[in-house]
């Protein structure tokens, strides 16, 4: 079974309790019903954590796609074409789409539930940050509203107003913000480093951000593997940057 599968069918959302799981057994009605208590025991803890990481990206996609006032076809189908969503399961993931869409309102709570979840795993809440900026930056404009929810859910998610332009930069680019991932960014930026640093400190910090956010790692920390794209875009801007400061540097 997909992870799309597992999260509409209910599948670990009795364990999971909390606003995700609530938002699970509204979609997915007398299948969520049926699970009794015991089910939350047998349910492996990583597909737990999966599930959670994929039903977050889902509502928060769409309260972020709505925080606009509207959500246009763009996203939707960013947001498809990013998750690789199996045909058979696109009419049901659209079901938890368009509920957690009903308003851009009262998306602290998911937020803060996954914040809990992935306290220790802050790599894997930056994949999820860097699904929801692809979803933004779907309809070639990030709206300040947009951008705004995505500044709050950061900082809910742990991460500091430096980390988040740090974020900013490493999925929106340049000082404009509307153009490809990285594409004009400050290249230390991206890396999360002072122009200052020492040649050595560079060379370790990169060897740390590959280390910290491959996904393989990823995946073992509750990544589900249907979400490599947003893992494997921003390796190639950690690349990209490292690149450009090993070229101006003179790096061995």
């Amino acid at each position: 079974m997909s992870i799309w599968g597992k999260v509409i069918g209910g599948f670990a959302g009795f364990a999971m309790g909390g606003p995700l799981g609530l938002i699970m057994g509204t979609v997915a009605g007398h299948a969520y019903d049926k699970m009794k208590a015991g089910d939350a025991g047998r349910i492996d803890d990583n597909v737990n954590r999966q599930v959670a990481f994929t039903t977050a990206v889902i509502v928060l996609s769409a309260k972020m796609a709505k925080a606009d006032g509207r959500v246009t076809r763009a996203e939707v189908d960013a947001f498809k074409e990013l998750f690789h969503i199996p045909p058979d399961e696109m009419k049901n993931v659209g079901r938890l789409f368009n509920e957690a869409k009903k308003d851009a309102q009262d998306f602290e709570p998911y937020a803060e539930q996954i914040s809990m979840m992935f306290a220790h795993q802050p790599a894997v809440m930056e994949e999820l940050l860097g699904g929801l900026f692809h979803i933004a930056r779907a309809d070639g404009f990030v709206h300040p509203k947009e951008l705004e929810f995505l500044r709050k859910t950061a900082l809910i998610f742990g991460f500091s107003e430096v980390q988040f332009e740090r974020l900013k930069a490493i999925h929106m680019g340049g000082p404009g913000g509307d153009v490809g991932a990285a594409d004009g960014a400050d290249p230390y930026q991206v890396l999360g480093l002072s122009r200052k640093v020492s040649d050595d400190e560079i060379k370790k910090t990169y060897r740390t951000l590959i280390r910290e956010n491959h996904p393989d790692t990823l995946i073992a920390q509750g990544m589900p593997q249907e979400f490599i794209d947003v893992a494997n875009e921003k390796m190639a801007a950690i690349n990209a940057a490292y690149d450009v400061v090993e070229k101006e540097r003179g790096l061995k």
